[in-house]
């Protein structure tokens, strides 16, 4: 318990000082972009979340192999996350979905978005390798395999863990198109997982995202690509670390029929027409009327 809420505390207070640091840098103006509302926030929220919640999380895994995952995951997410945020803009990077990305390749173009993918992808499936076993059945049930049988369980568990990471990571990328929502969603997801002994891989992440939601929702900064799929994705280590085989192929599957999902319809659309969500997902945000500074 006291370790937990020192990485609780270290988390919130770790995500204010970057964001301090970033935003009164010398990087401060290349950090700069206009929201959807056209007011012009920083990116700063991103790399500050991602480093704060990536350290939080490893210092609270119960393990090194865990704490490496997430280190892994998180910082290696939120990298390519913030390259993409800061090339992305550039003409020839433009693109529109993945298969935007893919028809980009095809002409000889290879965008960060695609880099952005690829590196989330890679990131995730070092990360599901280092994981552990889940629990002391499982492990029972492996070796009680033959060699072949507990080559190709392992293989499968790390495939799906791979899944859920980078699943997790894209979808709460998907959700960061107003104020908040993409935290909000983290703190639903989040929350609860950190409670219990074994919640101290969260509890760090989880301070860390509440610490910039108020910014965020002020819309002083946004997460952006770097601290969306940083967030995402230690929010898949956390359930990929609970879960065994079937667990993640529910994930993986839930994942990709959101994931589907969003390339035919809006999710912005969707929240705004459905009660509670819609309210849930204005809590804190500025009014729509306020002029533009």
């Amino acid at each position: 318990m006291i370790r937990k809420a020192v990485v609780t505390g270290l988390g919130a207070v770790l995500a204010r000082a970057g964001l301090r640091a970033l935003t009164g840098s010398r990087y401060a103006a290349a950090l700069e972009r206009t929201n959807f509302r056209g007011r012009t926030v920083s990116l700063a929220g991103g790399p500050a979340l991602a480093i704060a919640a990536s350290t939080t999380a490893a210092a609270g895994a119960p393990d090194l192999a865990t704490a490496a995952a997430a280190l892994t995951a998180g910082l290696g997410a939120g990298g390519v996350g913030l390259y993409d945020d800061i090339v992305g803009q550039r003409p020839e990077h433009k693109a529109k979905g993945f298969r935007g990305h893919v028809h980009a390749l095809r002409e000889g173009r290879v965008t960060s978005g695609l880099v952005k993918v690829a590196g989330v992808g890679a990131a995730a499936l070092v990360a599901s390798a280092l994981l552990p076993a889940r629990g002391r059945g499982v492990r029972r049930g492996v070796d009680a395999l033959p060699a072949r049988g507990r080559g190709v369980r392992r293989g499968v568990d790390v495939l799906l863990g791979a899944g859920v990471i980078a699943g997790c990571a894209n979808l709460v990328n998907l959700l960061d198109l107003r104020p908040g929502r993409a935290a909000k969603v983290g703190l639903l997801v989040g929350t609860p997982l950190a409670r219990g002994p074994a919640g101290g891989l969260l509890a760090g992440p989880v301070a860390a995202t509440s610490a910039v939601l108020p910014a965020d929702l002020a819309e002083e900064v946004m997460l952006g690509d770097c601290g969306a799929n940083a967030l995402g994705a230690l929010l898949g280590v956390g359930l990929a670390a609970r879960t065994g085989t079937a667990g993640r192929a529910v994930l993986l599957a839930g994942l990709v029929a959101l994931t589907a999902a969003s390339e035919r319809v809006s999710f912005t659309q969707v929240i705004a027409r459905t009660p509670g969500l819609r309210e849930l997902d204005e809590i804190g945000r500025l009014p729509d009327q306020a002029p533009a500074p």
